[in-house]
């Protein structure tokens, strides 16, 4: 007994450990048939450009036969081209090896756009990529953007991320007019007239409709396309004084450019950076996160904040919320058993097999068996372990607890109960790993799910009940309550 003991507490501590050294997820990504490239341009590139590194893109794309066709959405500051892949059954790729194989190809043959592939999100309720990681701060963004990019260099020199980009770049040219008020007042100009010359040249807006077969068309005033193509353009625009003079724009004014963020971010009302990007093949969330986390220490401010968006703000908040769904079904489980055994020690007997189960679970997820990782799935797939592997406890102890009522000695009852209900325990084991095999062996749509969730299962429960066999008894030997035989009564006197 004592040797049982001790093996039962060294499972118990191995727990911690297993939990400790096994990957962690929010789910594991499954195969949707879809890759998403994300493609964000140079900052000063034009329609022309932009159409140009977008078809080369989409070549890249169909270059891969598991392809069956594209899409593609333009957005301010990012091009989205989605691939569409061919049904599972006819491809020999999933979709993981597919992005990580189009990450690879974009990187190395599109030059004129900084792309980055990924799929859609596991769960709903998030978008973009899997890694967004929030910096907020109080100070402006020109303080806050080497901060940033120093956290971004440093995270991609640790080989991490197969991509990673910030949402704070401050690299979007952008011209200054200054324009010589005394010059201009010489010449008979206002600011009114040079303001209005130069929304008129450059500002696109209409400023009436004419009508053409019916139909109502805007008249739009602007210089034509290719007077607008660089800044020096400007200075060939004439402004006409209050005599009707025109005036070049260069005699009265002097252009200078300058360098601004293209865009400024805000989260929680406060200035933001966000990197944004997609892990290493076979880096996890966890891992993604702690060397964010890690890197930050080291590199931000303490006045410096952190937040997380998107699939890792989902991550965060569910990870921390796991400890106290557990906690409350533990509490739940005992209670009830509590209630039907009238007693707080035989929960406890019984509960001992819940840690054993979880101990063999947690075996093949710190191996990382078939991509095995703490998630979501396999998280239910523990709290489902721990309603299954009770009822084991239940039989033994509910058997011993009327033999010891009968007169047997705790001993005698619990090895009385062990031999009785071997092979009811087995046979319900049995009969739950056989249901849970077409979990493991699932293929297609939402296989992954269900692989992580029937492991876990199969495996808790067949391990678990191998300990529970030697440690419930023992357990039972030290923690059980005195029970009394009933009295006997005598049958009541014949009237």
């Amino acid at each position: 007994m004592p040797v049982t003991l001790i093996f039962a507490a060294i499972i118990l501590g191995s727990i911690f450990f297993l939990a400790k050294g096994s990957s962690s997820e929010l789910a594991p990504q499954e195969d949707e048939g879809v890759v998403i490239l994300f493609a964000t341009p140079a900052p000063d590139a034009t329609m022309t450009q932009n159409k140009l590194w977008d078809t080369y893109l989409n070549g890249l794309v169909l270059k891969h036969p598991e392809v069956a066709h594209t899409f593609h959405i333009d957005v301010p500051g990012t091009d989205i081209t989605g691939a569409v892949l061919k049904p599972w059954d006819q491809r020999s790729k999933n979709a993981t090896v597919l992005q990580n194989e189009l990450q690879q190809d974009a990187a190395t043959g599109d030059a004129g756009q900084q792309v980055g592939a990924t799929q859609l999100p596991p769960l709903p309720g998030s978008s973009g990529f899997p890694v967004q990681f929030v910096i907020k701060s109080t100070d402006n963004f020109s303080q806050l953007y080497p901060v940033s990019q120093q956290l971004l260099a440093a995270a991609l020199k640790s080989g991490k991320f197969l991509f990673l980009q910030s949402d704070l770049k401050i690299d979007q040219p952008e011209a200054v007019i200054t324009i010589d008020r005394a010059k201009a007042a010489t010449l008979g100009l206002n600011m009114a007239n040079v303001g209005a010359a130069l929304s008129e040249a450059l500002g696109g807006g209409y400023v009436n409709y004419f009508s053409l077969d019916s139909r109502s068309y805007k008249v739009i005033p602007q210089v034509v396309r290719k007077a607008r193509l660089n800044v020096d353009n400007l200075k060939n625009y004439y402004v006409t004084s209050a005599n009707g003079i025109n005036v070049p724009l260069s005699a009265i004014a002097t252009i200078s450019t300058e360098v601004i963020p293209e865009t400024i971010n805000h989260f929680q009302q406060q200035n933001s950076a966000t990197l944004q990007g997609v892990p290493a093949p076979g880096v996890t969330e966890a891992t993604a996160l702690k060397t964010l986390q890690d890197l930050s220490a080291k590199i931000l401010s303490p006045d410096d904040n952190l937040d997380y968006g998107g699939e890792m703000r989902q991550y965060v908040q569910q990870n921390s919320g796991f400890i106290m769904t557990f906690a409350f079904a533990v509490i739940i489980i005992f209670l009830s058993l509590s209630a039907l055994f009238n007693s707080f020690r035989d929960p406890l007997i019984i509960l001992v097999s819940v840690p054993m189960s979880i101990a063999g679970a947690m075996i093949f997820i710190y191996l990382g068996f078939g991509g095995l990782s703490l998630n979501i799935y396999t998280e239910v797939g523990l709290v489902t372990l721990m309603g299954l592997v009770s009822k084991h406890g239940i039989l033994m102890v509910e058997v011993a607890n009327e033999a010891r009522v009968a007169g047997q000695s705790k001993r005698a009852a619990i090895e009385y109960a062990a031999n009785i209900r071997l092979r009811p325990i087995l046979m319900t084991t049995s009969a739950m790993v056989l249901g849970v095999l077409p979990l493991i062996v699932a293929s297609g749509a939402g296989a992954a799910a269900r692989f992580n969730m029937g492991v876990v299962i199969a495996a808790g429960l067949a391990i678990g009940t191998m300990f529970t066999l030697f440690v419930v008894p023992a357990v039972y030997l030290v923690l059980s309550s005195e029970k009394h035989a009933l009295p006997e009564t005598e049958p009541a006197p014949a009237e």
